[in-house]
């Protein structure tokens, strides 16, 4: 059953979006023991997700007439609709974080290296985080387990369990 953390539902809600955008994003966070535990579950199914989906694409060949009159094939990969099921699933239980230019990176090269990527936590999740698991998942014959909780001890100010939860 899950755990209430003492608020609404709708503020339960946005509160795991946030604390699982932000283990996605970054990795690794810090928060409540009972909040870590939330989050690893709602994390884990994310991530079981896109590794179960992550490989199905689609790719399309077209044929073209460039400027100068060769005709051109092109190769389109196009997610399929596992993937996009998938893809759409990720969106609408994550916050949508963008990236964030690098200290002393000029602007052309932060536009260069972030250009045709519209939602850059997603392309992550699916580019990144699902083929290491799927290899794990590969190697060792099981899934699951994609975080580790440690506990810190409690918080100062309300005596609450502080841990950090990361992904492994």
């Amino acid at each position: 059953m899950p755990r209430k953390l003492g608020v609404t539902s709708a503020q339960r809600k946005a509160m795991l979006r946030n604390l699982a955008s932000d283990l996605l994003w970054y990795g690794k966070i810090e928060t409540t023991e009972a909040r870590a535990k939330e989050t690893r579950s709602y994390t884990e199914k994310l991530i079981t997700l896109a590794i179960n989906t992550y490989t199905d694409n689609v790719e399309i060949k077209k044929t073209e007439t460039n400027d100068k009159g060769k005709e051109v094939t092109i190769t389109i990969v196009k997610d399929g609709s596992k993937k996009l099921a998938a893809r759409r699933k990720l969106m609408e239980s994550l916050f949508d974080l963008q990236e964030v230019r690098a200290f002393k990176e000029s602007k052309v090269d932060f536009k260069a290296r972030t250009k045709g990527i519209n939602h850059p936590l997603i392309e992550k999740i699916f580019n990144e985080i699902a083929p290491k698991y799927a290899a794990r998942k590969e190697e060792l014959g099981q899934g699951g387990g994609y975080t580790r909780i440690m506990k810190c001890g409690p918080r100062k100010g309300d005596a609450a369990e502080v841990a950090i939860i990361e992904l492994i």
